[in-house]
């Protein structure tokens, strides 16, 4: 039996849990709101998931938003080890010494980037609808996720952000347990949390409703986002 905290959140053993991705993003949006009204913020969310908290911290912010796909480039036979990772951007973000330990060729390197360039140039080409990307040169960009378990993903974004010269990467989450959320305060400039609840499970644990974000609901979103200016009210 959960009590109800406030109109986005339950109580779950002590901290707070989300009715949804949506109720999440409205909670997150408070918490960032020393960077609401400007108008040097862009609002990044990473795919699927991070979307749909994403729209509504870009409404909260009154700020642009657009997506930040990142493509992990998993270990060859053992493809959940991360050797590096590809983003939005053209960038490329590679861990030599992992490479050079476990003997793989620059070869099933470049396979492995060839494959996830297409997943990722397919992802882009379907979020944004011909949309160009939005400049981050010189901006503060909000990097926002669902949640972050062990931040590898994450890690990989603000990293591939840095390249693109933003003056500011603030990281933004609505849960992390708090060694991920430690961690991340060493690689970005800002990092805002609204929970940090330890033992942590999994991401999906402090939302009522994790259901997969579907490819239509983000281009729904980023649609949506593009269609009404900066500085005017959007619908649901």
């Amino acid at each position: 039996m959960h009590a109800r905290s406030n109109g986005d959140t339950i109580a779950r053993g002590g901290f707070l849990m989300f009715l949804d991705r949506r109720e999440a993003g409205r909670a997150l949006g408070r918490g960032l709101a020393s960077y609401a009204g400007r108008s040097d913020v862009t609002v990044l969310g990473l795919p699927r998931g991070g979307v749909p908290v994403a729209f509504e911290v870009a409404l909260a912010l009154d700020a642009p938003l657009d997506v930040f796909v990142v493509r992990k480039l998993g270990v060859p036979g053992h493809e959940e080890l991360a050797m590096g990772a590809i983003a939005s951007g053209g960038i490329r973000i590679l861990n030599p010494s992992l490479i050079e330990s476990l003997a793989i060729s620059e070869e099933e390197v470049e396979r492995a980037v060839r494959r996830e360039q297409a997943e990722l140039r397919r992802r882009e080409a379907s979020y944004r609808g011909g949309r160009p990307a939005l400049e981050l040169r010189g901006r503060i960009a909000v990097l926002v996720d669902d949640g972050l378990a062990t931040g590898s993903s994450m890690h990989a974004a603000v990293e591939a952000a840095r390249k693109l010269g933003p003056a500011r990467i603030v990281v933004a989450v609505p849960v992390a347990p708090p060694s991920t959320a430690r961690e991340m305060r060493r690689i970005a400039d800002d990092v805002v949390v609204v929970a940090t609840p330890e033992p942590f499970d999994a991401v999906g644990a402090f939302y009522q409703e994790f259901d997969q974000t579907a490819d239509e609901e983000v281009r729904h979103l980023l649609g949506l986002s593009a269609r009404i200016p900066v500085g005017e009210e959007q619908p649901t």
